[in-house]
């Protein structure tokens, strides 16, 4: 009921009273931080608008750093939501060093993985809205995130490399997120690399035709024949964005093979994947394919 108690205080008073006390006091029920995460992200109106959304950010950059997952993600998304409402200015001088100054109790720099975890999800709205300069920070930034030492990071860049890579421009994403990518997909541990794999589709919308096949394609390739189950199950969802990009005859030589492969696999559930994605894979080849 916060934005009740919101409108009995008024805007002046949820700035400085409301929205302190919240930063200050973090209820130990996870149903009651979930809703708070919540809320927050629609709190804009509430604190006077874009020229105040920056006094929301405390309580959020909170609550992006707890343990519960639900909490820290619907934090992460809070805060992506306020910082679109934010003008650039304030964009600059509070969401952008939320993410990438290095303090311990910052998110990409924290000590605890939770914080880390959660701001990996606001790398893609940051770099939108950042000058020249902090977008070279915020891609070495996220560097380190690929290779931190605790798998639930790499698995967060993992899943939000894609979005990342659909704002950064063309040089730094045949370079960069490449590489990220590359790396990534060769992560010792399977939940991340199951991750990774739903980045090709999005890799190869916004990557030229021939780094796709030289890089992407290689990749998807070896995948099909990963030892583990799961990260196959993503490669079958994937290759009908993949043979998009492609074209037909190099998908009719490349992916085909593959894709077949997949529709053989030892686990049921890959196969059924592949399966739901025949027809969807047809359309793509021409008739005489």
């Amino acid at each position: 009921r916060l934005s009740t108690i919101a409108l009995a205080l008024g805007e002046e008073r949820t700035r400085k009273e409301l929205i302190p006390y919240l930063s200050e006091n973090n209820d130990e029920d996870d149903e009651v931080t979930l809703a708070t995460a919540e809320e927050l992200g629609n709190f804009v109106k509430y604190v006077g608008g874009a020229q105040h959304a920056y006094t929301l950010l405390q309580p959020l950059e909170i609550l992006a750093a707890q343990e519960e997952t639900v909490v820290r993600d619907k934090a992460a998304e809070s805060l992506c939501k306020v910082a679109g409402q934010m003008p650039d200015s304030q964009v600059s001088e509070y969401f952008i060093p939320l993410v990438k100054v290095r303090r311990s109790d910052r998110l990409a720099t924290g000590e605890w993985f939770t914080a880390r975890v959660s701001s990996c999800q606001l790398f893609s709205t940051a770099y939108k809205r950042c000058a020249a300069q902090g977008k070279t920070e915020l891609r070495g930034l996220f560097q380190q995130l690929c290779h931190d030492e605790t798998p639930m990071v790499r698995r967060a860049a993992a899943a939000n490399l894609g979005k990342l890579s659909e704002v950064v421009e063309q040089e730094y994403v045949s370079r960069d997120m490449l590489n990220f990518f590359t790396d990534l997909t060769q992560d010792d541990q399977d939940s991340v690399r199951l991750l990774a794999v739903e980045c090709c589709g999005t890799l190869a919308r916004v990557l030229s035709r021939d780094d796709c096949v030289m890089h992407v394609l290689p990749i998807v390739q070896r995948f099909v024949q990963d030892k583990s189950w799961r990260v196959r199950y993503n490669v079958a969802q994937q290759l009908s964005q993949l043979c998009e990009a492609l074209g037909p005859e190099l998908s009719r030589v490349e992916l085909l093979p593959a894709f077949v492969r997949l529709l053989k696999d030892n686990e049921a559930e890959v196969r059924v994947a592949a399966a739901g994605k025949v027809s969807e894979f047809c359309k793509l080849l021409n008739t005489e394919q």
